[in-house]
């Protein structure tokens, strides 16, 4: 398969390319900078995401180098926990240029060319921050919940085309961005869900791998939370 990552510079988004790349497959990824990701069947290209002109140029290439795609996953992503007081318009801004219309836009142009796959494939990413309305998260609960009614509208509009639409929910996971964040943030995020205890990337993957599989083409418009929520 010839999958496009979003992120892949480090996270979830460069297990995922190590991943896929292990199980043989073609990945493009990309991210604000350069990475030292190296593989015979990886090709890296910078840019931000929600810059709609670079964006194009990506599946400009993908199409003109393998002339179709299979996967897309709309890793890429930018988190702030910070009081919804204290939060400035330029960091909401930030937040929902890269998750939102990032999202938006990265899988509006692999649509085109997800259609011309036997089985095309767009994962989004959202979190349980959404689920749980995590005290702190405001601005990044809402972009990742807007998320959620892309997939979801998405799932509907794409499906004549042969294309699903589907997103993964996880909790925290011990990447650098979790480890920014308070130790008390993430015993509180973990303390709420039914599962007690970090994700780790084998959870995602399965997840994803899931999503991807040809038995699951009957499967789309759905988000999946990790680790459970207590309500």
């Amino acid at each position: 398969m010839i999958i496009a990552i979003t992120g892949t510079r480090k996270g979830i988004g460069r297990d995922l390319a190590n991943y896929f790349l292990q199980s043989g497959h073609t990945v493009i990824g990309c991210s604000r900078q350069s990475t030292e990701l190296a593989h015979p069947n990886y090709e890296h290209f910078c840019l931000d995401v929600g810059e709609e002109e670079s964006v194009k140029n990506l599946f400009r290439e993908i199409r003109a180098r393998h002339g179709q795609l299979d996967v897309l996953i709309n890793n890429a992503g930018v988190a702030s926990m910070n009081h919804f007081m204290l939060t400035p318009g330029a960091t909401v801004r930030t937040i929902l240029q890269s998750n939102l219309v990032g999202t938006f836009i990265c899988s509006r142009e692999a649509a085109k060319l997800l259609q011309k796959s036997a089985a095309g494939r767009i994962i989004n990413f959202s979190t349980i921050a959404v689920p749980l309305r995590l005290a702190g998260s405001a601005a990044y609960a809402a972009s990742k919940s807007a998320v959620v009614s892309l997939t979801e509208i998405a799932a509907k509009e794409l499906a004549p085309f042969g294309i699903t639409v589907n997103a993964v929910g996880p909790g925290p996971v011990p990447t650098s961005m979790v480890r920014t964040l308070p130790k008390e943030t993430i015993e509180r995020v973990i303390s709420q869900q039914a599962i007690k205890r970090l994700g780790a990337m084998e959870d995602i993957i399965n997840v994803v791998d899931f999503l991807i599989d040809p038995k699951s083409s009957f499967i789309t418009g759905q988000t999946i939370y990790l680790g459970g929520i207590n309500q």
